[in-house]
C-alpha cells in the first residue's frame, strides 16, 4: 500500500503547482496526475458535471495507477465534487479549499482577505465557508478572474499586455484594502509576479498548495501509508488534451522531463 502512488487532479495543468510541491517535500511519493485540459474551464461548468468529471477521473486513476490517495488538486472541483467523491471512492480524498483557507487566516492581520478564483469557485462560496468556520470575525471579498486559467493553459500570461490584463481584472479586488489574497485556482502561482506586482508588495499571496501538501504528509501518517522507501520514484501525467501542449508547460514548472500520454475522454466517460 505505501509504495503506491499518490493520484492529483485538475481541469488541466493548474494542480502541476501543488504537485511541485508535493514532489519537493514528499521525496519517496510516487505521483501520478491527469489534466482534464479538453473539459475545462470547470469554473464555467454546472456543479452536477464537475461532479461527475471529479468522479470518472478519480475511478481512471484508481483503476488504472491503483493509487492510495486523491488530492484534487482544483479548486472548484474541491468546491464541488470533494464530499461527493468521498462518499463514493474508498480511499483518502484531500482538496484545496481548507488548507488554503486555513493559511488565509493564520496570516491576516486586519482580517481582510481577498480571494480570486474561477468564476464557480466564486459561486460556491466554499472558501468564505471555510472561513467563517475557522474565524467568523473575517471578512472575505471575492472575485471571479476567469480570463487567467486560458492564459495560463496556452502561456498566453508571458505576453508584453498581460500586466494591464492583470491589473484591470483585480481593479476591484484592488479597492477592497485586503491584506492577504489567496490564489483560489491553482493556474494562478504559475502567474505570481504578476499578481503580485498588481496589488502590492504589502499584500501577502496565499498558495493553498503549501498548506495542502502539510495535510497530505498528516494523512499519509495517520493511515500509516507513507513511503518509506528509498527506491527510484516514478511520476506519471495524463492529459485529455493536447499532450504536446502540456509537456510545454509541464517541463518548465516542473523542471521534469514530462512525457504525458494523452487520454481520450470517451475512456473516462465508460468509467
Amino acid at each position: 500500500m505505501s509504495k503506491k502512488a499518490i493520484g492529483f487532479m485538475d481541469s488541466g495543468v493548474g494542480g502541476l503547482t501543488v504537485a511541485k510541491l508535493a514532489m519537493q517535500e514528499l521525496q519517496n511519493e510516487n505521483i501520478a496526475y491527469l489534466g482534464d485540459e479538453a473539459r475545462l474551464p470547470y469554473g464555467e461548468k454546472t456543479k452536477e458535471e464537475i461532479q461527475q468529471y471529479s468522479l470518472q477521473i478519480a475511478n481512471f486513476l484508481i483503476k488504472k495507477e491503483d493509487i492510495k490517495m486523491l488530492v484534487i488538486a482544483c479548486n472548484t472541483a474541491t468546491s464541488y465534487a470533494l464530499d461527493y467523491l468521498r462518499e463514493r471512492i474508498s480511499i483518502p480524498v484531500i482538496g484545496v479549499v481548507n488548507p488554503g483557507s486555513i493559511a488565509a487566516v493564520n496570516n491576516t492581520r486586519t482580517n481582510r482577505v481577498g480571494l480570486i478564483a474561477t468564476n464557480g469557485t466564486v459561486k460556491s462560496g466554499a472558501y468564505e465557508k471555510a472561513i467563517k468556520k475557522i474565524n467568523n470575525n473575517v471578512d472575505v471579498f471575492s472575485q471571479g478572474c476567469p480570463r487567467f486559467v486560458p492564459m495560463v493553459e496556452k502561456q498566453e500570461y508571458k505576453k508584453d499586455n498581460t500586466q494591464e490584463i492583470v491589473n484591470s481584472d483585480l481593479s476591484t479586488i484592488n479597492t477592497d484594502n485586503v491584506d492577504t489574497l489567496i490564489l483560489g485556482c491553482t493556474h494562478f502561482p504559475i502567474m505570481r509576479e504578476l499578481i503580485q506586482k498588481s496589488v502590492g508588495d504589502s499584500v501577502i499571496l496565499i498558495d493553498p498548495g503549501y498548506e495542502t501538501v502539510k495535510q497530505i504528509k498528516k494523512i499519509l501518517q495517520n493511515n500509516d501509508i507513507e513511503n518509506k522507501e528509498n527506491d527510484e520514484v516514478t511520476y506519471s501525467f495524463y492529459t485529455t488534451g493536447d499532450a504536446n501542449n502540456f509537456d510545454k508547460v509541464a517541463n518548465e514548472w516542473l523542471n521534469y522531463d514530462v512525457h504525458a500520454k494523452h487520454l481520450p475522454i470517451k475512456e473516462l466517460e465508460e468509467l
